[in-house]
């Protein structure tokens, strides 16, 4: 298991906020909030092949309908113990056996059309619970909104009807009193109004008594009494006698719902958990997409490489990317050289990089790189002093090595920043050479960063180790950070000075203090450094050639075989059509010697001269030699000979037409196909008739005679006669317009009129098949027609 310590060391958290803003649901957050590095191995190659799939997916598809999920596991656990559900709580268990249904249809789309491989996604997707018929039971009573609908039950349908009923009655009592005779005067507005879910008309103070009843209220200054006039107090009575029953019936139809989730509520269990898992994998993909990252390849061998890696929590315009490779023959890389160069950059972006990977996680690098799943990973990174424990940097740094040298083992990822750092020079760099030679000679993978000049020959006389530092311009003072691995740091001081003014006098003098030894250390770093940047300038020269050695290659590929399959499909094109001249002839010609063998045996029939000259002309016709289709490509071929500029000509070896620009030699013409010229052999070329322009009638004619049918149908507001008759002249006039699927809008309502129309489509032969709109099409208010 990874070390918490270098988890929030390496800052893993922050990555993984990241990928948790992607995904869509509270569920997949949650998920990914909990995500922490696997050390198994066939574990991480699962994870990744995941995120692979998702990967691919968004790739072709652009998006995967993930929408109206909600976390319904409370409300099953509620149900699972006998409570009743709130309708808004059954409409977002709804909403989610809905999403899941409209997921699981995206996957075998993919499955039946896509060529994309995606097993992981295909086993999800037949795991998910089938729960159609309880969403569908619960949209039949609940809207979107959370309101048990009117048709949840025929008892709930007739109350509310009585219950708009005595409403009607109670406002139209209210009205008339408010346009009375005195109404002006006595009451402060003639409006009626609700207190206390009853109605009331606001009555002056002083004529309180005028109208009697109850007082429900009074205004803030208290001129204006809110009553409930004596005439309407049964009705109002009658209303709320109504309104207790319909709160009976919601609630026995909710207890209802409520049971039907209960029997499921291990499958809705099942479905939010995959649906969460399908969230995390796609968050995954969308950040290695949105960072431009990739799949690593893993190993079990420590084997570490890294193709133009950035830190994956600085910005792409700012990160310079490195390559890093180490784990198989050189386990430990010493990096060397002064502070803000970049080597605790480094060092973080393969501990990052390797939690990413063990995560499941794309990483910022290019294709071809490969990390190794470790099963333990340990930092030592940055200024960790406690002023609480009393303990020095240097201190606080050798507890944190003191713990990670007593842990690790050869299957360990270990990172020292500063190795030795904060304490006597010359006892630091023994310390660091001996906490190193531990290190590797335990067979752990081993990066450390370090000040120290006695490291620089660290990696020369050590196996398995090697010098590395991040380079320095001279000329404008600052690091590229770029990583030179097998050249050990300079401090670069001398150069900087003198750079920056410093006497050059006093530069010469310092030089001779720092004796022989270094300066002859500082020649073979500097020599090392010149080599290095002329290996990576002929390297990136010769990739170059390379890649453009490849394209030309690719390309010339790709027109032989364009070439040979227009070929062969010409040679096959011309036998099948030979081979029915010559059939076609054989049958005529049998045709002919039958009736010339009918007309001899046929004693009294006297074959006549006129008879024996058709014969012998319908045997010239169908002869292959003389057949018309022959002759007249034979004519072609004569005419093409004599070609010209300005010619239109078809290129018989890409099948296209083009245009005779010039004549460059005996046999040989500049042609103008499309945007290019090509210079084409005149035996590839066949002279094209020019075709005279033709008067016909075109299709814009009949699409601006149905221009005005549009894609859907409004009906909201509509009596059921009329709707029906809009709607049949519709569909005739879509079908007119060749439309294949329209869109009729009835609104929610009642449902009678929706009712009503899909009668009538069910009864219609125009109609294919229809059904209500999804979530982004105005759900059941809205029936989507197929017509044939």
């Amino acid at each position: 298991m990874i070390a918490k310590r270098a988890l929030k060391t390496l800052e893993y958290n922050k990555i993984i906020d990241q990928v948790a803003k992607l995904c869509t649901s509270s569920i997949g957050k949650a998920q990914i909030e909990q995500l922490i590095p696997e050390t198994d191995f066939e574990k991480v190659v699962e994870l990744l092949e995941e995120m692979d799939e998702g990967l691919s997916i968004l790739r072709v598809k652009g998006n995967v309908p993930m929408g109206g999920i909600f976390d319904v596991r409370p409300h099953a656990k509620r149900a699972q113990i006998g409570g009743m559900l709130s309708s808004t709580e059954l409409m977002e268990i709804a909403s989610t056996i809905r999403a899941s249904r409209i997921l699981r249809n995206f996957i075998e789309d993919i499955q039946e059309e896509d060529d994309i491989e995606i097993p992981h996604f295909i086993e999800r997707k037949e795991q998910m619970p089938v729960l159609t018929a309880l969403q569908h039971e619960i949209n039949d009573c609940i809207d979107d909104n959370g309101t048990v609908m009117d048709s949840a039950s025929s008892a709930l349908r007739s109350i509310r009807q009585s219950l708009r009923s005595e409403e009607a009655k109670v406002r139209a009592k209210l009205e008339s009193l408010t346009r009375g005779a005195n109404a002006a005067k006595m009451l402060s507005d003639s409006i009626v109004t609700i207190r206390n879910e009853r109605f009331v008309i606001p009555v002056k103070q002083e004529y309180r008594g005028h109208y009697g009843g109850i007082v429900h209220d009074q205004s803030s200054s208290g001129q204006t009494l809110f009553i409930e006039p004596e005439a309407i107090v049964q009705l109002n009575n009658e209303i709320q006698r109504l309104k207790v029953k319909e709160q009976v019936e919601i609630e026995k139809i909710l207890l209802d719902l409520s049971l039907k989730v209960q029997e499921v509520s291990h499958e809705i269990f099942v479905v939010v958990h995959l649906l969460g898992e399908i969230d995390v994998i796609l968050a995954k993909a969308k950040y290695g997409q949105v960072n431009k990252c990739t799949k690593p390849k893993m190993n079990q061998d420590g084997y570490i490489r890294l193709v133009r890696a950035r830190h994956p929590l600085i910005s792409r315009d700012e990160a310079v990317p490195n390559t890093i490779e180490f784990g198989r023959d050189i386990t430990a890389i010493v990096i060397t050289g002064p502070n803000t160069g970049g080597k605790t950059v480094t060092l973080k972006t393969v501990g990052l990089c390797t939690l990413m990977a063990q995560a499941g996680l794309p990483i910022p690098a290019l294709d071809g790189s490969e990390l190794a799943v470790f099963e333990q990973l340990f930092a030592d990174i940055g200024d960790e002093q406690s002023i609480e424990q009393s303990l020095s940097t240097f201190s606080s740094h050798m507890v944190n090595i003191v713990d990670i040298l007593s842990k690790f083992d050869a299957s360990s990822l270990v990172l020292f920043d500063e190795l030795g750092a904060g304490t006597d020079p010359q006892e630091g760099a023994a310390l660091a050479i001996s906490i190193l030679d531990e290190a590797v000679g335990r067979g752990a993978r081993v990066m450390a960063t370090t000040h120290y000049p006695e490291l620089k020959a660290y990696g020369y006389n050590r196996p398995g180790v090697v010098n590395a530092s991040v380079e320095f311009d001279v000329e404008t003072l600052s690091p590229t950070y770029r990583l030179l691995i097998g050249v050990p740091g300079r401090s670069n001081a001398f150069e900087i000075s003198k750079r920056l003014g410093l006497n050059e006098s006093i530069i010469n003098q310092a030089k001779s203090f720092t004796g022989s030894d270094r300066h002859e250390v500082e020649s073979m770093i500097a020599s090392l450094e010149e080599s290095r940047r002329r290996s990576e300038r002929e390297a990136e020269e010769a990739h170059a050639l390379l890649e453009e050695a490849k394209a030309l290659h690719s390309e010339l590929e790709s027109k032989i075989k364009a070439y040979d399959e227009k070929k062969e499909s010409l040679e096959k094109k011309a036998k099948e059509k030979a081979r029915k001249i010559v059939d076609d002839a054989k049958v005529e010609a049998e045709k002919v010697i039958y009736e010339l063998r009918k007309m001899r045996e046929n004693a009294s029939h006297i074959v006549k001269e006129h008879e024996l000259i058709d014969a012998k002309k319908r045997l010239d016709n169908v002869s292959p030699i003389e057949n018309p289709v022959l002759k007249k490509q034979a004519q072609i071929r004569e005419r093409a000979q004599v070609l010209q500029v300005g010619d239109e000509v078809k290129v018989l070896s890409y099948g296209q037409k083009g245009t005779l620009i010039e004549k460059v030699a005996d046999q040989e013409w500049i042609v103008q196909i499309g945007i290019l010229k090509m210079k084409l052999d005149e035996s590839d070329l066949e002279y094209v008739k020019p075709e005279k322009q033709k008067q016909t009638v075109t299709m814009a004619n009949v699409k601006n005679r149905n221009s005005h049918v549009k894609l859907e149908l409004d009906l909201r507001g509509e009596r059921y006669e009329d709707a029906i008759l809009k709607t049949e002249k519709y569909i005739d006039d879509a079908l007119l317009a060749n439309y294949h699927r329209v869109s009729i809008i009835h609104g929610k309502g009642t449902g009678a009129l929706r009712q009503g129309i899909q009668q009538f489509l069910k009864g219609n032969k125009r109609v294919k098949s229809y059904r209500y709109g999804e979530a982004g099409e105005g759900g059941f208010g809205v029936t989507v027609v197929e017509l044939k």
